[in-house]
C-alpha cells in the first residue's frame, strides 16, 4: 500500500456534478444522500419515485434539477383520478381523427419531454397507467398506431402514500428503481436556515450530452465475475428473508453500478459503486433497515476480499490457526529436549523439522503484518480523501472509514495471536515486530 496518495484531479463530468450538488444542498437542507442519489439516477436515466408527505420539497427539488438543465425541456403534472389522457399525453388531432387515425398532438407534453414531473402518480386513472407503463420502461410511446420514441432522460415521481394491491400500480412500482423515503426537516438549524433560503433559478451547469456521454461510457463498462457473485449472493440473501425483487430490477440495479463506475473514469465496477444499492431494492421503507443489514454485512466481506493484496488478513490468518493448532505439540517437544527425555530419531528429526517451519513462517508472517499494519495506519490518516476517490457520491464517509478500521483491528488481532505462538513455543518475542495497540 503505497504510504503518500496522490489524488487524481476531478474530470469536467465530476466538476460538474460537484458544482450542482452544493448548489442544491444550499437550498434543499437534510437532502444531502437525496441529492447524491438523484445525481446517480439522473446519469443512469433510471426512474425515481418520493415518498412522503406533502411539504417535503419533493416538487421543488425535481424541478431544480430540471433546471440544472435548462427548463426548455420540462413537464410537470399533479395527477388525479379525474385526469384525462389529455392533459398528459397531448390532444387528439382533429385533423388525422377526419382522415380515421387517433393521433395525439404531444408536441409540449409529456411524450415530448426531457425531464418530467408527475406527482400523485398512483392516482392515475388506468388509461394513463397502460400509457406510463411502456414510457417508463421502453421509453415508448404508443400513439395510434405508431410508436414513438420519448427522449425523457430523467423521470421523478412523487406520492403521499405507497400504491394499493393492484395489479397495473404493481407493474407501474416495479419501474422504479430507485425509491427514497422523504421526511420533514429535524434539526433546529435547518429550520433557521429554512427562513433565508436561495430562491432564484439555479444556473445551467449540465447539457444532454454530459447524460449520454457518460451512459455510452456505462454501456461498455464491465462487471467482474466477483462483483456478478455479489449480485448473486445478494439476491439469495434477500430471499432467505422472504423479500423478492424481479429480474429487470437485478439487472437495472448492475446497470446503476456500471453508471456509477463510469461516472468515476472506471472500465470496471468496483465495490465502491454499489454503495446505494439498499435504495433500490425496498417496496416498504420499513424494509430499508433489512436490506441495508444484509448489503452491508456483504459489502464488508467483498471489501476485505478486494483489499486483499494490501492487507491479505485471510493469508495471515491461516498461518495463525495453522501454528495455533501446533503449539501444544511443538512447546511439548521444546519441553522434553529441556529435560533430555529421549525421542526415536525419526520423531527427533520431524519434529525439529517442524520447530524450524513453524519459527520461519511465524517470524516472516508477523514481521510482514506488522509492515502492512503500519502503512495500513499511514493510509488511514487520510481515509476520507481515498473514499472519496473511489466514490465521490458517498455523504457519510465517517460509515466507511470505520469498516477501515475493522478491517485494522482484525488485523492486530491475527499479529496478537503469532506473537503469542512464537512466545509459547520459543520463550521470547519474535524480532522486528513491535507494534503500539493503543493508537
Amino acid at each position: 500500500m503505497p504510504t503518500v496518495m496522490h489524488t487524481p484531479a476531478p474530470t469536467p463530468i465530476q466538476r460538474k456534478m460537484d458544482q450542482a450538488i452544493e448548489l442544491l444542498e444550499r437550498r434543499f437542507l437534510e437532502r444531502s444522500e437525496l441529492i447524491r442519489l438523484l445525481m446517480l439516477g439522473m446519469m443512469s436515466g433510471e426512474n425515481v419515485l418520493l415518498v412522503g408527505p406533502p411539504g417535503t420539497a419533493k416538487s421543488q427539488l425535481a424541478r431544480g434539477i430540471a433546471q440544472l438543465f435548462g427548463s426548455e425541456h420540462w413537464f410537470e403534472y399533479l395527477l388525479t383520478r379525474f385526469t384525462t389522457p389529455d392533459e398528459i399525453f397531448g390532444p387528439v388531432s382533429l385533423q388525422q381523427l377526419k382522415q380515421d387515425q387517433y393521433v395525439r398532438k404531444t408536441n409540449g407534453y409529456l411524450p415530448s419531454a426531457q425531464f418530467v414531473f408527475l406527482d400523485e402518480i398512483f392516482k392515475a386513472n388506468s388509461a394513463i397507467l397502460n400509457a406510463l407503463l411502456s414510457i417508463l420502461n421502453e421509453r415508448i410511446y404508443f400513439n395510434g398506431r405508431e410508436k414513438e420514441t420519448v427522449p425523457i432522460q430523467f423521470l421523478i415521481a412523487a406520492s403521499n402514500e405507497l400504491p394499493e394491491e393492484d395489479e397495473q400500480l404493481t407493474a407501474l412500482y416495479d419501474r422504479f428503481l430507485i425509491r427514497y423515503e422523504v421526511e420533514y426537516l429535524k434539526h433546529a438549524s435547518s429550520y433557521e436556515k429554512m427562513l433565508t433560503l436561495p430562491t432564484a433559478p439555479l444556473p445551467v451547469v449540465f447539457s444532454l450530452y454530459d447524460v449520454r456521454d457518460i451512459q455510452e461510457a456505462a454501456a461498455k463498462v464491465e462487471i467482474s465475475g466477483p462483483l456478478v457473485y455479489f449480485l448473486f449472493q445478494l439476491k439469495q440473501n434477500l430471499e432467505e428473508k422472504e423479500y423478492q425483487l424481479s429480474d429487470r430490477r437485478w439487472k437495472k440495479i448492475a446497470n446503476v453500478w456500471k453508471t456509477s463506475a463510469a461516472i468515476h473514469g472506471r472500465e470496471q465496477v468496483t465495490i465502491w459503486d454499489t454503495v446505494f444499492t439498499p435504495h433500490l431494492m425496498w417496496d416498504v421503507p420499513e424494509d430499508l433497515p433489512v436490506m441495508r443489514e444484509l448489503f452491508e454485512q456483504q459489502f464488508t466481506e467483498m471489501l476485505k476480499a478486494e483489499l486483499e493484496n494490501e492487507l491479505p488478513l485471510r493469508h495471515f490468518s491461516q498461518i495463525a490457526d495453522k501454528w495455533k493448532g501446533r503449539e501444544s505439540e511443538l512447546h511439548a517437544f521444546q519441553f522434553k529436549k529441556e529435560v533430555g527425555a529421549k525421542l526415536g530419531k525419526e520423531a527427533l528429526e520431524r519434529n525439529r523439522h517442524l520447530l524450524e517451519e513453524s519459527r520461519e513462517q511465524l517470524t516472516h508472517a508477523a514481521q510482514d503484518l506488522r509492515n502492512k499494519l503500519l502503512e495500513w495506519l499511514k493510509r488511514e490518516k487520510d481515509l476520507q480523501a481515498y473514499i472519496l476517490e473511489k466514490n465521490r457520491l458517498i455523504h457519510h464517509v465517517e460509515k466507511y472509514t470505520v469498516k477501515f478500521a475493522y478491517l485494522r483491528i482484525e488485523g492486530e488481532r491475527i499479529l496478537q495471536q503469532l506473537q503469542r505462538t512464537y512466545r509459547t513455543v520459543f520463550d521470547q518475542d519474535i524480532p522486528g515486530t513491535d507494534y503500539d495497540y493503543t493508537r
